[in-house]
């Protein structure tokens, strides 16, 4: 009769194993640079409207223009690095590659979100009078309207009128100054307050960090990485109906304070979501909201590891994951 009981044991346990992978893969999808990751009111990419249902599907090519009316818009580029645009804005794709990576901003607002960057990435945010290129993972606003560049966390090297300028972290510059630009500090905490598509993105990044949690459930493995895992990327939520980033290793934090974790960490990490433990193991998981209503990770311990709140300790590990893999 024990034996009996522990063959029924072992057999649940391996079908709720094998079926979570599967189900991934059942709905997977392919992200490409340029992928439409998010859409809310007016935008279209081509002059063609952009809706709910073209997220994951919808691709900006180079060449093409994507633009918003009152409205918002979040597409993915390398992996790691999410580009958001503001209300009455247009971007255009310049080229998509991920050793050359470029964009124009031509009118309005955007913001890009690097959570992963690598030597071999080149990624430019080109605007009216500028070139931006991007040093180092952080939180970048560009702004064609106000003629300026803003670097909340990072660094980039702004090239205006023949001239390059370094501009780390809390400085910005004004493109539309006579003579050679230079770098001053910023209040960040009152542009958090006052920047619209600020708040959007914060606000995006957090859903996406839920997604990340739900996302490396799927594909953890007695070792960390189950079937279906092939590396860090961009993988796909069917309850999130978006595409959320996975780090090859370890966790850290983006810009906005929220964790991403790798299955290996969210294999060990018992998690309180939405309305119940969350441990991902399958043996007490829950589903945690469709869509991108989902609520904020609280702990039952309290503990706070930037915005993603965890049961237990992670060991002495912080922001920059296993040996800062993928930080550069």
């Amino acid at each position: 009769m024990k034996m009996a009981r522990w063959k029924v044991a072992i057999g649940v346990g391996l079908a709720a194993l094998l079926s979570m992978p599967a189900w991934a893969d059942a709905d997977r999808r392919s992200a490409m640079p340029g992928t439409l990751n998010y859409v809310e009111g007016e935008a279209s990419m081509n002059d063609e409207a952009l809706n709910s249902k073209s997220v994951g599907s919808a691709e900006l090519q180079p060449g093409q223009m994507l633009s918003t009316g009152n409205g918002k818009a979040e597409i993915l580029l390398t992996p790691g690095v999410y580009l958001r645009l503001g209300s009455n804005s247009s971007v255009k794709m310049v080229s998509s590659n991920l050793t050359n990576m470029q964009v124009a901003l031509n009118q309005g607002e955007a913001m890009l979100e690097v959570d992963e960057i690598y030597k071999q990435n080149d990624i430019h945010v080109s605007q009216p009078g500028a070139d931006t290129r991007v040093m180092k993972t952080g939180l970048y606003d560009f702004d064609a309207q106000d003629q300026q560049v803003r670097v909340f966390d990072g660094k980039a090297v702004v090239s205006a009128e023949d001239h390059n300028t370094t501009v780390n972290g809390g400085h910005e510059v004004a493109l539309n100054t006579d003579g050679k630009i230079k770098a001053h500090g910023f209040n960040k905490n009152e542009v958090r307050q006052s920047d619209d598509l600020y708040r959007w993105s914060s606000l995006r990044s957090e859903y996406l960090s839920e997604a990340n949690i739900d996302t490396a459930r799927m594909y953890y493995g007695p070792g960390g990485f189950g079937p279906g895992w092939w590396g860090p990327g961009w993988y796909w939520d069917p309850w999130f109906a978006g595409f959320t980033f996975l780090p090859g290793g370890g966790f850290f934090y983006n810009p906005f304070g929220w964790g991403f974790y790798s299955p290996v960490v969210a294999y060990r990490t018992p998690f309180v979501v939405a309305r119940g433990y969350h441990t991902f193991d399958g043996t007490r998981a829950v589903a945690i909201g469709r869509g991108f209503q989902g609520h904020a990770v609280r702990s039952f311990s309290g503990g706070s590891m930037g915005g993603i709140h965890t049961g237990e300790s992670m060991g002495g590990f912080h922001g920059g994951g296993f040996g800062g893999a993928g930080r550069r």
